[in-house]
């Protein structure tokens, strides 16, 4: 799941960064699918960071991804159970 997980999120780097911000990978609890991402530079405090982060990211891992339930930030109530931080 990990390498799925990082290609994905090379994959669609390039139009965050377009954006002027970018995205890195915190961990991923497999059991649970949750991936846990952090939007850095013009994403840290967008308002359209939300959606960036479910409509976007969360949309395409959880396609591309056998087993991702969820996309969140460091914080946020499903990260709790990460257990393979980076």
């Amino acid at each position: 799941m990990q390498e799925q997980v990082e290609a994905v999120i090379e994959m669609i780097r390039p139009a965050i960064q377009a954006d002027g911000g970018d995205v890195d990978l915190v961990g991923i609890d497999e059991p649970s699918g949750v991936v846990t991402v952090r939007l850095t530079g013009a994403c840290v405090g967008c308002p359209g960071s939300t959606i960036t982060m479910k409509a976007g990211i969360e949309r395409i891992m959880r396609d591309r991804v056998p087993g991702v339930t969820a996309v969140v930030q460091p914080g946020g109530e499903a990260d709790a159970g990460v257990v393979a931080a980076l």
